[in-house]
């Protein structure tokens, strides 16, 4: 295991911003995560786990300790009574992933196909698009204890799974590091097409879509989208969708609809969890005056999608951070509503965050 030190790490995100790494590493067993880990305490610097480097902003700061990058590789699969399981190592590219469960006419996962990233980083946000979760499908989740430095097998009921978030990223946030995943997936299931947007690629189709009618499908909405990372796309260099979908109580959301049909608009809306509303954020981003394209100095929004933040080209951190500031200020003056961001932030401040 080499331990680099002062590793740029802009070139590790989607997003292309940041600073340097004091010390940067990538581990391909679990071996090397202990060992990495060891060094981090060793030398009394913080440990920032890294993975696909599709849902981060990095301060310009950069990381003034040990970034771990795990590169665990191996998807192993097995069939059993119309179940396919599959075992992925953390580092494994999560598209990749998507192409193999498809190409073995797998279902559960189909709807996630394009989404850049490591299959490690996927149970910890509980990673959704096109009405798929994970959660759904994900059976185990192997981990490494940084407490106790033993490796712990999580279940996934006690993974506490919601809207973009995973005890990984809330009460044990900063505690394990992922190794390994298990999806259990339906060999020869329906694929599934409940997302407007899929109905709508499939309407008039006198059949049931295949899964990999689907999946072709979701990555050619994508691409319209701007939400595939493709190289000399500006519009891609993003962290996918900046912000979350508001999650609102029927009281909430009530006072959110007058307020729009003060305005003479109509908000779109969609059921969340009982009694609650999920509200497009996009909408509400295009209503508070940052239209697609809109842009200031080196960033802006993508020309394709309304919640992707770009870096134009040069942008800093603290570039993103002021223009992400400004749209949630904008948006929650006249809506009331206050917008929580997707990506985690690297670096800025004392606090480790993961």
């Amino acid at each position: 295991m080499q331990i680099q030190e002062n590793v740029p790490l802009a070139p590790f995100t989607t997003l292309g911003v940041g600073g340097p790494a004091r010390f940067f590493v990538e581990a391909l067993s679990a071996e090397e995560v202990l060992e990495a880990v060891a060094f981090a305490k060793s030398n009394h610097a913080p440990l920032f786990v890294l993975g696909g480097g599709s849902n981060l902003l990095v301060s310009d700061a950069g990381w003034p300790g040990l970034v771990l990058k795990v590169a665990i590789a191996g998807i192993n699969h097995r069939h059993g009574h119309g179940t396919a399981y599959f075992d992925v190592g953390a580092g494994e590219s999560w598209d990749d992933f998507v192409a193999i469960v498809v190409q073995h006419h797998c279902a559960g996962i189909e709807c996630l196909s394009g989404i850049p990233g490591s299959v490690g980083g996927t149970p910890v946000q509980n990673v959704g698009a096109y009405g798929q979760e994970v959660s759904e499908t994900i059976g185990t989740v192997a981990t490494l204890d940084l407490q106790t430095g033993q490796e712990e097998e999580f279940e996934k009921e006690d993974c506490g799974f919601g809207y973009r978030t995973s005890v990984f990223n809330t009460s044990a946030r900063g505690r394990y590091v992922i190794l390994r995943v298990t999806f259990a997936l339906v060999h020869d299931g329906e694929a599934r097409i409940g997302y407007g947007d899929l109905q709508k690629h499939f309407a008039g189709l006198e059949r049931k879509p295949t899964v990999a009618e689907v999946r072709a499908a979701v990555l050619e909405i994508r691409a319209s989208k701007a939400m595939l990372i493709r190289p000399g796309d500006e519009d891609s260099k993003s962290a996918g969708s900046f912000f979350k979908n508001p999650v609102l109580s029927e009281a909430e959301f009530e006072v959110l609809q007058k307020k729009a049909a003060a305005r003479g608009l109509e908000i779109p809306s969609y059921p969340a969890l009982a009694s609650q509303r999920k509200v497009p954020a996009a909408w509400l981003v295009e209503h508070s005056g940052f239209a697609k394209g809109y842009s200031t100095g080196h960033v802006g929004i993508s020309r394709k999608h309304a919640l992707a933040i770009v870096n134009r080209g040069g942008a800093t951190a603290a570039e993103i951070v002021r223009f992400k500031d400004e749209i949630q200020q904008r948006v929650e003056e006249p809506w009331g509503v206050r917008l929580e961001m997707e990506p985690v932030m690297v670096g800025f401040g004392a606090v480790a965050s993961r």
